[in-house]
């Protein structure tokens, strides 16, 4: 026998051995997704897990410069490799940074606030690109004081502080200076983080070189793709290129004027290249790092082994209130049922357990549905890969079963039968199911061609179903599924949209939606209308005996015992039948008379609105009323849940503000969502005060964030699968792509590793608008920035900052509030700024850090015409978070009084930033005002797209039918009304995009006017967001093609060629000269030259008296 101490001894040395075993293999282990490298003398940092770190250059272990719960990103070493500088998100967002390239704290170089929270396809503003020859500054790019996306700019910040200072270039994205600091080679363009692989629309990049003094600029490259990430060696200039298919490295001599590829990687990007000190480069390739010598020209893989304690990976118990997805009721309503956050949950409505039934990090559990009975819940997951409908008991003993075997599709709301014996869903292609529980036997009940098919319902005895389906003009019609001969009947016709079933429970009438009012909104602006408040309620008498729901009232009527009121307020009891009526038998199959149905139809006696969420129940109808949808502001009326007695035909308000609701299957109990907040009311006209908050703080989850990102990915994946817009995904094998990208997974040690492989993956199908953005990045708040419109800049001699500029804005606008120009506030421009709330500033101090968490409250400046305290005053003025709409503004400005001046006042000029409520909202602005003009410019350079380009294209291409004149109107007015007669040009350029491209192709389709600029983006293939992930981020899915007229697809991938080529010079831009608009009042000019088109005056007033001869 080994004595006890031995045996403790012997125990212990084993366990050691084992640690020490596991250690040395998870050391040996090569860590992979390292990001944004660079390089100096034997030294390489990178990003990994949103950190910085740094390693050998022949590999070997990391050592963590950097800990936060941000990201840190784009490391640089200084040349004397002392330094790194950085971009980072301490405060919430990106700030550019130095620290020791030994470790130690980092310093914040700049305090302007950040852009954002960007997109993933974005990228990051404040990146850091580099450093000057000297050393003494950082060179990094900025959105601060740009507009739009596509407004970057390069600056440079001293290691010191004080305020960056822009380079001369007007737009910039990747540089890098020349070894004398004289030159730059840069991109004007950036589109870096693009999930769009082999692209060769306007808005590739190609690379230039820029005298930074001269301001002489001389193109580098002129591939139809993308040549980036400038990197200035010597007499060459090393850049990436996808012009062999996937991103490699190549050099431009700058002595031979010649071309070389360096790398020649088949599937994988190289990413980031970045030059150190010497004559290497570094690059990311399949999440590996490897060195380019470029004296040599030999390449290395490094082996780093990252010894992170992945903090973003390990499990968690956190909240889940907040990532609710879907919800129901048990059927007395005593128990809630939530899915959140991939799980499903029972929660009780008052007191008792909350319970997580599912516990599953790997998979996404939704839309939960209560069985009638009580003692089930059905919902989707997709734990097996594809969803499936799924059986949980209520209080999760067991494990769930699957009902389905065959997804292979995205799937919808689980719906019980009344009786518990069958349940149906939906599908992504519009198709309609019916599984029997007990055998598991699936029956298709229909398919809606046109896609969406979700607002099914059971007859109150389960035997039929009520649903709706598009009907080729567009209309949704009502449709009826029969189970005793599985049959599918259309009831309604499709002269009008009609959805929302509901069955009365006591299987009479059938309730919907129909949009029949006509009598529509006027527009204030011109002579139209537009459909609003349109929406009423309709009964269906489903069989010849059923009496006229709501026939006339009378005071003579014979009055009954048939209380519906008392019997719905009556807690669980059985109504009694009414006298003179036999009680009705609850088990006898319903009947319908399908003959000549639609024609039994009567009109809820409600007025029209805007209806949505429609239920009957015993006496009532419960639905939500919403307020008219508006572009660029809320509705004045908020959502309502509202219940509408059958008897007293008055309609009450259960609960303001409702964000969805759901009902018992006794119909006794209302389950209220008010944003993350619910609610249980009762389900009569005084049930509003009835209401009993839900308690949620119950609502937490073991999170295994690795499981949810492999479920994240794969969901991701199918989500493409299902919905891209052409089945043949662009010709390319996407499982075979799936099965290229999903091994990086298990290197991700962040949510933003696992979004840079999805994206890798979904930018391989060569397509505009394929986004993945958002998710769990538990980034810290960001810090508030107080913004006086208006700019600062140093005056070196004193020391001092002045007020560079003010922006004028519209103060009448909130949108355009500029408060250094609002009443009361006194001050020029010129004038030096000597203290914020009192702090002093000087040139030493940062005036944006002083201003840091001082918005939303007023602020004082101390000003004076002198750098001098003697003399000074006090201004004070409530700021702004975001000077972007004023930089939009004062450029919108400064082209109308360039187009007014040069035309003499005959042309306007109209900027649409883009085509959605921004665009919208300029286009109102800007165009009725402007319609008397002899031509008008029409500019969408920047447009960001969206989905209005239609509506705008069919106001300008109105034409002069008539005019109308009056004895008192000295104006001459149009038929149509308000049109512009006068000759149309479109400025459009690389960042002309989305909708932004379809409006000037649509343009020119119309006969408008000639396009002038440069070819726009190229990206038309609309998208749709398909669903929330587990985690909080989105899907965007490339759904919706382009074609011509004549049915081709047109404009995606490449763009929309001008008539008119104009390159916008930069040297030129510095000057204030804009060639473009230049070229675009020319043109304008010219037409109206060689085809005036002037409003045709009053005619000479008719004489009607009778001829003298004819009498």
């Amino acid at each position: 026998m080994v004595p006890a101490s031995k045996a403790l001894l012997h125990g212990f040395c084993f366990f050691f051995a084992t640690i020490v075993f596991l250690n040395t293999d998870v050391a040996s282990a090569e860590t992979r997704l390292l990001r944004f490298p660079d390089v100096h003398g034997r030294r390489v940092v990178f990003t990994y897990a949103g950190d910085l770190w740094t390693a050998s250059d022949v590999g070997g272990s990391a050592r963590r410069l950097t800990a936060h719960a941000g990201l840190e990103l784009f490391a640089k070493f200084s040349p004397d490799g002392k330094w790194i500088a950085f971009t980072g998100q301490y405060d919430g967002d990106e700030q550019v940074y130095v620290v020791p390239a030994g470790g130690g704290v980092p310093r914040q170089l700049t305090y302007y606030p950040a852009r954002g929270p960007l997109p993933d396809r974005w990228g990051y503003d404040n990146q850091v690109y580099g450093w000057s020859p000297d050393g003494q500054s950082i060179l990094f790019r900025s959105l601060r004081y740009g507009w739009s996306i596509g407004h970057n700019r390069l600056y440079t910040v001293s290691t010191k502080g004080g305020l960056p200072e822009p380079l001369p270039m007007p737009k910039a994205g990747a540089g890098d200076l020349s070894p004398d600091g004289k030159q730059i080679a840069y991109s004007p363009l950036f589109r870096d983080f693009r999930t769009w692989k082999r692209y060769q629309g306007g808005w590739a990049q190609d690379l230039f070189i820029f005298d930074l003094k001269t301001h002489q600029q001389r193109q580098v490259t002129d591939h139809l793709r993308s040549d980036r990430d400038p990197m200035w060696m010597g007499d060459r200039i090393y850049f990436s290129s996808d012009r062999t298919d996937t991103l490699n490295l190549f050099y431009y001599d700058l002595k031979t004027k010649k071309t070389v590829q360096v790398t020649k990687s088949k599937k994988f990007d190289v990413r980031w290249p970045s030059r150190g000190g010497g004559t290497r480069i570094v690059y990311e390739l399949q999440g590996r790092l490897h060195l380019h010598d470029t004296r040599t020209n030999k390449i290395r893989a490094i082996k780093i082994t990252v010894p992170t304690d992945a903090l973003a990976m390990r499990p968690k118990h956190i909240s889940v209130a907040d990532r609710v997805s879907g919800f129901g009721l048990s059927p007395q309503g005593k128990r809630v049922v939530v899915a959140a956050r991939g799980d499903i949950f029972s929660l009780p409505s008052e007191k008792g357990p909350t319970r997580n039934l599912t516990h599953s990090s790997g998979a996404h559990d939704k839309s939960p549905s209560w069985s009638p009975n009580g003692k089930q819940i059905a919902f989707l997951s997709d734990m097996t890969g594809e969803e499936e409908v799924y059986l949980i008991d209520a209080k999760g003993d067991h494990a769930p079963q699957a009902l389905t075997s065959d997804g292979t599709a995205m799937r919808y709301s689980p719906t019980w039968s009344p009786d518990g014996s069958r349940i149906a869903f939906s599908d992504k292609n519009g198709k309609l199911f019916v599984v029997t529980v007990r055998d598991k036997k699936i029956v298709q009940v229909a398919d809606d061609r046109g896609g969406r098919l979700r607002d099914f319902t059971w007859s109150p005895r389960g035997g039929y179903l009520a649903f709706s389906m598009e009907s080729p003009n567009g209309f949704r019609a009502i449709h009826i599924w029969s189970k005793l001969d599985s049959k599918s009947r259309k009831i309604t016709s499709d002269r009008f949209h009609e959805f929302e079933p509901t069955w009365d429970p006591d299987g009479d009438y059938l309730y919907y939606f129909s949009d029949r009012q006509f009598a529509p909104q006027l527009g204030s602006m011109e002579w139209n209308f537009v459909q609003d408040r349109e929406t009423g309620i309709f009964a269906l008498a489903l069989r010849k005996d059923v009496a006229d729901p709501f026939p006339r009232e009378s005071d003579e009527a014979v009055e009954t015992d048939d209380d519906v009121e008392s019997a719905a307020a009556k807690d669980g009891k059985e109504e009694d039948a009414p006298k003179g009526k036999p009680k009705k038998d609850d088990k006898a199959p319903l009947k319908i008379d399908f003959g000549n149905l639609a024609a039994r139809v009567a009109r809820v006696p409600i007025p029209d609105d805007n209806y949505f969420g429609l239920t009957a129940i015993k006496g009532h109808l419960i639905y939500v009323r919403g307020g008219a949808s508006y572009y660029g502001r809320e509705s004045d009326v908020k959502p309502e849940l509202k219940i509408f007695s059958l008897k007293t035909r008055k309609a009450t308000t259960l609960a303001e503000n409702a964000g969805g609701y759901a009902l018992s299957e006794d119909g006794k109990k209302v389950l209220l969502r008010q944003r993350d907040a619910f609610s249980l009311v009762d389900a009569t006209p005084t049930g509003k005060s009835s209401a009993k908050s839900v308690p949620t703080d119950g609502l937490v989850a073991d999170v295994d964030p690795q499981q949810e990102r492999q479920q994240i990915f794969d969901e991701i994946w199918r989500r493409f699968r299902d919905f891209f817009y052409v089945d043949n995904m662009h010709g390319y094998d996407w499982e075979a792509l799936r099965q290229r990208y999903r091994p990086l997974l298990k290197h991700a040690a962040h949510r933003s590793d696992m979004s840079y492989v999805i994206n890798e993956m979904i930018a391989e199908l060569n397509v505009g608008h394929a986004y993945n953005s958002g998710g769990d990045f538990e980034i810290p708040d960001r810090a508030s920035v107080a913004l006086p419109g208006a700019h600062f800049e140093l005056d070196r001699n004193s020391g001092h900052y002045r007020i560079a500029k003010i922006f004028a804005g519209h103060n009448e606008e909130p949108t355009y509030r500029a408060p250094l120009t609002a009443i009361g506030v006194n001050v020029d421009e010129g004038e030096y700024v000597l203290a914020i709330d009192g702090q002093p500033l000087d040139g030493s101090e940062n005036p944006y850090r002083l201003l840091r968490n001082k918005s939303g409250r007023p602020v004082t400046f101390s000003v004076n015409k002198e750098p001098s305290d003697e003399g000074a005053r006090n201004v004070t003025f409530e700021p702004i978070t975001s000077e972007h709409d004023l930089v939009y503004l004062d450029w919108v400005l400064r082209n109308r009084r360039k187009v007014a001046k040069a035309s003499g006042g005959r042309l306007g000029y109209m900027h649409l930033p883009n085509m959605g409520a921004e665009g919208i909202r300029e286009f109102n602005k800007w165009f009725y005002s402007q319609t008397h003009k002899e031509g008008m410019v029409i500019d969408v350079r920047s447009n960001g797209g969206g989905n209005v380009s239609a509506m705008i294209i069919d106001r300008l291409r109105r034409t002069l039918l008539a005019s109308r004149y009056s004895r008192n109107n000295d104006y001459t007015r149009t038929y149509p009304s308000t049109l512009m007669h006068g000759h149309l040009v479109c400025l459009l350029d690389e960042t002309s995009a989305s909708d932004g491209d379809i409006f000037p192709a649509m343009f020119r389709q119309a006969g408008l006017g000639p396009l002038i600029g440069k070819r726009s983006w190229g990206g038309v293939t609309g998208i749709t967001n398909r669903g929330t992930l587990i985690d909080g981020g989105t899907i965007y899915v490339p759904e919706f093609g382009f074609a011509s007229k004549r049915g081709e697809w047109i404009l995606e991938g490449i763009g929309v060629e001008p008539d008119i080529v104009v390159e916008n010079d930069p040297r030129l831009l510095i000057r204030g000269r804009d060639t473009q608009l230049d070229r675009g009042i020319r043109e304008a000019l010219k037409r109206i030259k060689e085809e005036p088109r002037k409003l045709p005056g009053k005619p000479a007033a008719p004489v009607k008296t009778p001829r003298a001869d004819s009498r």
